[in-house]
């Protein structure tokens, strides 16, 4: 795959006015979100859940690209069609998250740092075989007293980078996310101290590992205080926030930035996306990889009755995904 093919990828991922559904839940946390809405956790449920998400009419219109776990990149609909196939046929780019979760970072309490390196090569071949040309590995990083350490923050752009080039090698375009989790009660200054010092630590990184990046899309947690922190911070304020400390560490080559939701409600995490575009232009299109933010509405709904609700399910995952579509643009409209 030449950097040409990765980089007309990545164009593709962060199209006008699209962005990514992000459907990559692991089986421990899909089943703490089924759990909060009753439904039990098995196999054909959770096909059944990622099928009524992927088969929603005209997703394609709002959405580019999805994140699939590696159940569902394997599973079909219920006619036998694999998803990858329904994907494709909406226009939609598949992709995968490769990595193995956050795991203690030995020797630095309340660290943490992301495996899944050991054997990811294989995986790659085996994802891109299976129709995938995108993938996504996630960093944490928390915030508390005297953490992020530099140790921490370095083992995971090391971490990253060296995923990055791998994926480059197989023909995937890698999706970078270094995840400031927004736990704690620090202010929206220490977020952006932060999220500053992880962005430049990840573009270094992505640079001695000798990473494309016309081929990378980074996808960024916005800087906001903490959810306990006793100051919270207006639209306005984060949107200039966040902009700023990636105007200051992220390359204007990089062919676009997608935000995580992070906890963030969905209408917030929609407010501050289009806050952002509005003060544009920007050096990169600006859009979004939401998980719960595009889906908990949905869940909550198709939980009631599982048999009979896809439809209703269905409108609301193409109306969140209308609204962050639009919100990419600059274009949402709180009222309508």
């Amino acid at each position: 795959m030449s950097i040409e093919q990765l980089a007309e990828t990545a164009q593709a991922m962060v199209a006008a006015g699209k962005g990514i559904i992000a459907i990559d839940e692991s089986n421990n946390t899909i089943a703490k979100r089924f759990a909060g809405v009753g439904i039990e956790n098995s196999e054909e449920n959770r096909r059944a859940y990622r099928e009524l998400l992927l088969t929603t009419p005209n997703l394609g219109q709002y959405i580019s690209g999805a994140i699939l776990y590696d159940e569902t990149i394997r599973q079909a609909t219920r006619a036998g069609v694999p998803f990858t196939r329904i994907m494709a046929d909406n226009g939609i780019i598949p992709g995968i998250k490769v990595d193995k979760g956050p795991q203690p970072l030995a020797g630095f309490p309340g660290e943490v740092v992301t495996e899944g390196l050991d054997g990811l090569r294989e995986r790659l071949q085996e994802y891109y075989k299976l129709g995938a040309r995108f993938a996504k590995w996630r960093a944490v990083i928390n915030i508390g007293d005297d953490i992020p350490s530099g140790t921490c923050i370095e083992a995971n752009s090391h971490a990253l980078a060296r995923y990055a080039a791998l994926c480059q090698e197989c023909g995937l375009v890698p999706m970078v996310e270094p995840e400031v989790l927004m736990d704690g009660s620090h202010d929206i200054e220490t977020c952006y101290e932060v999220t500053e010092v992880v962005l430049r630590s990840l573009f270094d990184a992505l640079y001695q590992q000798s990473v494309m990046l016309e081929g990378t899309i980074l996808k960024a947690s916005m800087v906001l205080p903490g959810k306990d922190s006793d100051e919270q911070a207006s639209v306005d304020e984060v949107a200039e926030s966040t902009l700023m400390c990636l105007k200051s560490t992220v390359p204007a080559i990089l062919p676009g930035i997608v935000f995580l939701s992070g906890g963030q409600s969905d209408e917030d995490a929609t407010a501050h996306l289009d806050a952002m575009n509005r003060l544009g232009p920007n050096p990169w299109p600006l859009s979004f990889s939401y998980g719960r933010a595009m889906q908990s509405a949905a869940l909550k709904l198709w939980s009631q009755d599982l048999a009979n609700n896809v439809a209703k399910a269905q409108e609301t995952v193409f109306a969140r995904a209308k609204d962050n579509g639009l919100a990419a643009l600059g274009k949402w409209d709180k009222a309508a």
